[in-house]
């Protein structure tokens, strides 16, 4: 076997989108639990505080329960904001494959409003192939959510 054959590259989701509101705004939906419901999905036990573990439900896949694991590992209020996401399996493939991932949103202001940047980092090929494309896919639809339940 090669070396070329043993090693594994990981990809990275990447999401920007500018918003016509205060990074502060901004900052209050991404770290509100009741917020995130609105536009990915209901968290479980979220503080948005480092070291806070929580969790994600979605649809189970195999022998996954369908359990997202995370872990706050950043907060710079109304810059920065990251964790961990987990979850899956080790004998799925496809859809519930083991995933060892993290998400990080920055912000940053610009003229007339917030650019938010999500990056979905470390997925590795090709055993998490599926996750990183329906994710990309998932990921286009959630983020330009948020503007619009700022409003609401």
């Amino acid at each position: 076997m090669t070396k070329a054959m043993l090693q594994q590259d990981a990809q990275d989701i990447v999401v920007d989108e500018v918003f016509p509101h205060a990074p502060e705004t901004i900052w209050r939906t991404l770290t509100s639990g009741d917020m995130i419901a609105r536009f990915l999905m209901k968290p479980n036990g979220f503080e948005p505080v480092v070291g806070n573990r929580f969790t994600f439900q979605t649809t189970p896949a195999g022998e996954w329960d369908g359990v997202i694991h995370c872990e706050v590992v950043d907060v710079e209020p109304n810059r920065h904001f990251g964790y961990t996401w987990k979850g899956g399996h080790a004998t799925n493939v496809g859809y519930g494959s083991l995933l060892d991932t993290v998400v990080s949103w920055s912000l940053s202001a610009v003229d007339g409003g917030t650019r938010l940047r999500l990056v979905h980092s470390g997925f590795v090929t090709p055993k998490n192939d599926t996750a990183f494309r329906n994710m990309s896919e998932g990921w286009k639809k959630v983020v330009p959510r948020i503007g619009p339940i700022i409003g609401e």
